[in-house]
């Protein structure tokens, strides 16, 4: 496994990698609006075919970025195959982007949207919002395709949700405060396993899941730092994200052979502080998430 860091790095890994599977952190931000991070969003590149994971904000731009720096599976019109944890907003606020712009940059085919039940109706009310603008691309005076515009949704409530000779993509229902379906994603390929945790707090579905996989990529926050915020953001997070202590307890029941950190939730808190919070459970290789990092199995 090699993890490549950084924008300039990435500029490398067209010609450094031979994996057949990579995962690349589009978005490793949270709610908090920093301007360093982008909303979450993971994109796991399969045999050169792109799989985003979330809709964050700055979905699409990130993937540009990748493209740019050497992914052709993330040329605007192979963006077409996305697969969303959970429903709440800073997952979701690229969904109406990722849905029209590369059909504008000449995306032909539908973009297929794998998640939990009420994706349909999201769907259908971005479709809804941007009726005007569907209507004066097909029928005014710009060039545009037909079909890259359409979406094919499908709901699931956790299991496998794709399946070809050499991959598996299933979706591991977790435990993530009010919702009541949320989703990791498990993607096993010639023997090589990435999961990708989603929003969560520590849950059992998840850990046996990430039996032996090659690469857990987890959310984290500063257990230390909730301490010092009111009672209610207090109880919000212990039941909808993952303590630092928490993170590395599952890395190491799991038995997994590198855990990256995405959706960093540090308060007041600081890197140091989460990075030491895992290491006390948890002796693996470990990697602070950024942005456009990009992480090869082979």
């Amino acid at each position: 496994m090699k993890i490549i860091a950084g924008i300039i790095a990435a500029f490398l890994f067209s010609t450094t990698s031979l994996a057949d599977m990579k995962v690349i952190l589009l978005g490793t931000g949270t709610p908090f609006a920093s301007p360093t991070q982008s909303g979450p969003a993971t994109a796991v590149i399969v045999d050169s075919v792109s799989w985003i994971i979330d809709a964050g904000p700055g979905v699409v731009r990130r993937a540009s970025a990748a493209h740019i720096a050497g992914e052709p599976a993330l040329a605007q019109p192979n963006l077409s195959r996305l697969l969303i944890t959970h429903l709440h907003s800073d997952h979701t606020l690229g969904l109406p982007d990722l849905i029209y712009s590369p059909w504008t940059l000449d995306r032909l085919v539908p973009i297929q949207i794998w998640g939990p039940p009420g994706t349909k109706n999201m769907v259908g009310h971005i479709e809804k919002a941007y009726s005007a603008d569907l209507k004066i691309r097909l029928e005014g005076s710009e060039p545009a395709n037909p079909d890259g515009w359409r979406t094919k949704v499908v709901e699931t409530t956790g299991g496998i949700i794709f399946q070809d000779a050499t991959l598996t993509i299933e979706a591991i229902p977790v435990c993530h405060a009010d919702w009541d379906t949320a989703f990791g994603y498990k993607f096993s390929h010639r023997g090589k396993v990435a999961v990708i945790s989603g929003d969560t707090t520590y849950c059992p579905a998840l850990e046996a899941a990430a039996q032996g996989a090659d690469l857990l990529v987890h959310e984290v926050y500063d257990s230390d730092a909730l301490v010092r915020r009111k009672p209610e953001w207090q109880n919000y997070h212990n039941k909808a994200h993952t303590a630092g202590e928490d993170v590395g307890t599952l890395a190491t029941n799991a038995g997994v052979k590198s855990l990256v950190l995405y959706h960093q939730i540090t308060f007041s808190g600081s890197k140091a502080a989460i990075l030491e919070q895992i290491k006390s459970t948890y002796s693996g290789p470990l990697t602070w998430g950024e942005d456009l990092m990009v992480i090869d199995l082979h």
